[in-house]
């Protein structure tokens, strides 16, 4: 199978990774039938990095992940996120990335997983409550005690991810990032990443839907999925959207490539780690064939004017979740 560094800090991947969020969370129409198939799916295909977090469901995609995942466990890497506290009910009680519950935190996870370690445990936001070196020193003691093999961030700033890996070796950063969100190349935060040897692991990697041909407007989302409430996805911009969409298809057409291979390709050579997310296996099937798509100067040339950063119409979250992002 064809692997590659991760960062710096010795974790190997298949080029792309799955990410599960949506079988449990936040989009809705997802099936347990469906979310067993595309795992299993993926297993078979090769993909190694498995991405979750305690809070979706809460629990619930942790516990889809280890059921499914069984004797593959040891072969495959898990990536889980913590920062959100929680009762056992599921009550969410707010951030707390304190090291008292970084160390409860972690122990939830490899009940939930059924495993004995979390290949890559992120912390899934800053708590700005809590000094980054606090949350960081007690996820290097998870390593240190065999709980986790490798430590990340999401969703920091540059001078964030500085000061976490400072601390203890990050391994990779998980942030918004496709060729529809390109904040990542202006912000210094992909750029800092390179520097200090840390993998980029990009999520919501087809613009949560746009790249895929599936959404066409907003009536084409299930009811209660959380995109319905976000700015990018209002009747207006979703019309400015696809015109941006249709200009990178062209480019796909002609390269005899679906529109979402096209961008996982061009996150994939840029040296990053995409983790699209997907409940079908037909999908995986697709994403997965990206990885062997060479994209041209020529072609990168022609995206770069199709989908320049800031093409996007709308805010790519809703403001209190802007708020919480790049701290």
């Amino acid at each position: 199978m064809q692997q590659i560094p991760l960062g710096s800090q010795g974790l190997t991947t298949f080029p792309l990774g799955l990410g599960c969020m949506g079988m449990s969370a936040f989009y809705g129409g997802a099936t347990e039938a469906g979310s067993v198939e595309t795992i299993r799916r993926a297993l078979d295909l090769g993909i190694t990095l498995f991405d979750t977090a305690e809070i979706y469901g809460p629990f619930e995609n942790e516990q889809l992940l280890g059921r499914v995942l069984g004797t593959d466990r040891d072969r495959v890497s898990v990536a889980s996120k913590f920062v959100n506290d929680f009762a056992d009910d599921g009550t969410s009680l707010g951030p707390n990335g304190s090291p008292e519950h970084a160390r409860r935190a972690i122990d939830r996870s490899l009940r939930h997983l059924g495993t004995d370690h979390v290949d890559l445990w992120y912390l899934h936001r800053v708590d700005p409550n809590v000094p980054i070196e606090e949350s960081i020193g007690a996820m290097g003691e998870a390593v240190s005690a065999g709980k986790a093999r490798y430590v990340g961030v999401s969703e920091t700033s540059a001078e964030t991810l500085r000061r976490a890996h400072s601390t203890f070796p990050i391994t990779a950063i998980q942030s918004e990032y496709s060729l529809f969100e390109r904040d990542a190349e202006h912000n210094g935060v992909l750029d800092t990443a390179r520097e200090l040897g840390i993998g980029f692991v990009p999520f919501s990697t087809l613009g949560r839907g746009f790249l895929t041909g599936t959404v066409t407007r907003k009536e084409d989302l299930p009811e209660g999925d959380a995109r319905r409430n976000l700015p990018r996805f209002s009747d207006e911009a979703i019309d400015a959207n696809l015109r941006v969409v249709d200009a990178l298809e062209a480019i796909a057409d002609e390269k005899r490539v679906t529109t979402a291979q096209l961008a996982l390709a061009w996150l994939i050579q840029a040296g990053t780690v995409p983790i699209p997310g997907t409940t079908k296996a037909s999908r995986v099937e697709e994403n997965v064939a990206a990885a062997n798509i060479v994209l041209t100067t020529s072609h990168l040339e022609r995206i770069e004017a199709a989908s320049p950063q800031g093409v996007a119409v709308g805010a790519r979250n809703t403001e209190a979740g802007m708020a919480r992002d790049r701290t």
